[in-house]
């Protein structure tokens, strides 16, 4: 009898792992790489060519290396303290390949709470440590845990683009004086750029790119230069939002959400605000943006792809040349979790994190 349970369990383990996926007629499975029990927020290839082995963020503050044939995790010394409540803790990891330098995003202890930091570093030899230094510490300190953003892209002329949530003070997210709420554009170095749009007016930070966000935990650089950022609406609203120098982008002035007890909170447009390139009503709450251009998945050229949390599945977004929605498909509801980044590997396969602690990879199926 114990043989008999051992066979159909294995033989279950098997089905599902080996379940195929079709959609816009690709048909694909999923491979799991690996299974913790802490919210997987960010994580990136550490090699541009091979997909042997990336490094992950856990929300509670470990950072960790896994080998992509072994499926091995380690954990990485030399993190920086997080402060790991709510929404808090470790969070985006972009490694720039050009100079071997990894960065990370994370929530930061301070006197009067907690704010976004931006943290540099590179691995030892033996992947098992970090060395680096703060990098940036946003102006954005707050109490509680929630609205940190936040993500890290490095554009071509190695300007960094950092996005910070408004801590759950709304009006902030219009005063140029803070850094609640906006996408920063810094130097190599962490300073702010001679050119940034803010640099020669009267008490802003000259940080500042663009502002009017809520929580923008999406950011991507598209091949063309294009930045777009996501960020979730309250009730609603979610939005995608191609992001320009200097442009105001509404929150709280002007949202598609509402308040989570009903009433609407401001207009859906006004002059001088910004229009989101798309929103959603209800939620969908998009974590991670990736813009498929791999070689694995040839159907899906150009398709754009949404991690998403409160609706709990990936995103295909299938649009024409001029960013008009064709389509939508919603892909791996029946994992029943709360997804959280997306990337597309150096083999041109899919990646995915979960909420949950998994990483797992979309494979092309015959």
């Amino acid at each position: 009898m114990k043989n008999l349970v051992f066979s159909l369990s294995i033989l279950l383990s098997f089905s599902v792992q080996a379940k195929t996926y079709t959609t816009g007629g690709v048909k694909f499975t999923i491979e799991k790489l690996f299974e913790g029990s802490d919210a997987i927020w960010g994580f990136d290839f550490l090699n541009s060519k091979e997909a042997s082995s990336l490094v992950f963020s856990e929300r509670d503050g470990k950072l960790k290396y896994l080998d992509l044939k072994t499926k091995k995790a380690s954990d990485i010394t030399g993190v920086p303290k997080v402060f790991a409540e709510s929404q808090g803790g470790l969070l985006d990891v972009y490694m720039d390949h050009k100079t071997n330098q990894l960065y990370l995003t994370y929530s930061e202890p301070v006197k009067g709470g907690a704010t976004t930091s931006l943290y540099r570093g590179k691995l030892s030899s033996d992947n098992k440590s970090l060395i680096g230094d703060r990098l940036f510490q946003a102006k954005a300190v707050a109490s509680g845990g929630i609205h940190f953003g936040s993500r890290v892209v490095i554009d071509k002329d190695g300007f960094i683009f950092m996005s910070v949530g408004e801590r759950n003070d709304r009006k902030q997210a219009q005063e140029l004086s803070n850094h609640q709420g906006k996408v920063l554009r810094l130097n190599p170095e962490g300073s702010a750029p001679k050119d940034n749009p803010f640099v020669d007016t009267k008490d802003a930070l000259p940080e500042i790119w663009s502002y009017g966000h809520r929580n923008p935990q999406g950011l991507i650089i598209e091949p063309s230069g294009v930045l777009l950022e996501a960020e979730f609406g309250p009730r609603g609203g979610d939005e995608i939002n191609i992001i320009e120098k200097g442009k105001n982008y509404g929150w709280p002035v002007i949202t598609y959400g509402k308040e989570y007890w009903g009433p609407s909170i401001g207009e859906k447009v006004k002059a001088g605000m910004m229009q989101p390139l798309y929103h959603w009503v209800p939620s969908i709450n998009p974590s991670g943006i990736m813009l498929y251009n791999g070689k694995a998945f040839p159907k899906f050229e150009g398709n754009l792809f949404f991690a998403t949390l409160a609706s709990s599945h990936i995103r295909r977004v299938i649009t024409d040349k001029n960013r008009k929605i064709l389509s939508e498909e919603k892909l791996l509801e029946d994992l029943e979790d709360r997804f959280r980044q997306v990337k597309t590997g150096p083999d041109g396969l899919i990646y995915f994190s979960t909420d949950s602690g998994k990483i797992y990879r979309m494979v092309p199926a015959t």
